[in-house]
């Protein structure tokens, strides 16, 4: 196998381990954000956001409901973390995770808020609610962020020893 085919082998496999990891970051938060919603931390369940805003039929409250809702945010999170693969990867600290995540939930709880017509709007959440999703984007842009940003680093490393041998 030539250099050049090691390297872009790699590049590739950058990009493969960046969707894994914002479909798992997806379903993952998904499920933790329903748990939260379960035991009262969030007024907001995630099914809100993702299901019920275009489905209302009665399934949607039952265990099939958090399914296809945790499958669609394993999804979205797909584009989401295509996004930061192409415009943060390069960036090495974990403050651009945490910035992303912030960002995320300004433009899903502020900018598109109009499209979730069952969803209260976030002058009526408590206390809880607000610190608890804030607190949700911040781990879930950092997972994401710094995942993807640790293995382009590793690979930028991989592919300069493949270069130099």
């Amino acid at each position: 196998m030539s250099k050049k085919q090691q390297i872009n082998d790699n590049e590739e496999s950058v990009l493969v381990k960046a969707m894994y990891t914002g479909f798992i970051g997806g379903v993952t938060f998904s499920l933790l954000a329903s748990a939260m919603y379960y035991f009262n931390f969030l007024e907001v369940q995630p099914k809100n956001y993702l299901l019920t805003s275009w489905v209302s039929d009665a399934w949607t409250d039952t265990w099939l409901g958090i399914f296809f809702t945790t499958v669609l945010a394993g999804v979205v999170s797909l584009l989401i973390a295509f996004l930061y693969y192409l415009v943060f990867r390069k960036i090495k600290h974990m403050w651009a995770g945490i910035l992303y995540g912030l960002i995320l939930w300004a433009l899903l709880f502020l900018l598109f808020r109009p499209i979730f017509h069952d969803v209260i709007t976030i002058s009526e959440w408590s206390m809880n609610t607000w610190v608890t999703t804030i607190c949700l984007f911040i781990l879930y842009g950092t997972f994401v962020g710094y995942s993807i940003s640790y293995d382009y680093m590793d690979a930028q490393k991989t592919e300069e020893v493949i270069k130099n041998s």
